[in-house]
């Protein structure tokens, strides 16, 4: 397969993922059921954003994310922020709903951990196979 298809088909899940904020953002206010738990609405949001950036995350090639981490995490956040604001813009068209800087504030949040979750994740990795690229390093 080529590059381009594949790096087209990384972005399928993000495509879904955003499609599915965009359906569920888009139902009237009314409709929804969210069990009556205190902040269930924040913690759907901090899920759905956390799935975003995983989604996002994917969608780059590896060799991005291992060579440049810092600009793969940051656009991710951004990205899932600008997505969240975008998000929030638009209930202001649904009937029912309204638009929330603490939705916005628990978006980026979910963002922030999975990316934070990712770079941890990465650096403990890339720390645990180091010494045995030095060891084998020392016996060449």
């Amino acid at each position: 397969m080529s590059r381009t298809l594949i790096a087209g088909l990384r972005t399928i899940p993000m495509a879904l993922v955003m499609g599915i904020i965009f359906f569920l953002s888009a139902q009237p206010g009314d409709t929804l059921y969210l069990p009556p738990f205190p902040g269930i609405d924040k913690l759907a949001h901090l899920a759905a954003y956390g799935v975003l950036a995983a989604s996002v995350l994917f969608a780059f090639s590896s060799g991005f994310r291992e060579s440049k981490p810092s600009t793969v995490f940051s656009f991710t956040v951004v990205f899932c922020l600008g997505y969240g604001i975008s998000d929030e813009v638009h209930q202001v068209f649904v009937p029912g709903r309204s638009p929330s800087g603490f939705d916005i504030f628990a978006d980026a949040c979910g963002a922030l951990l999975v990316c934070g979750l990712w770079l941890g994740w990465k650096r403990n990795r890339q720390a645990r196979t180091a010494p045995a690229v030095k060891e084998m390093r020392a016996v060449l």
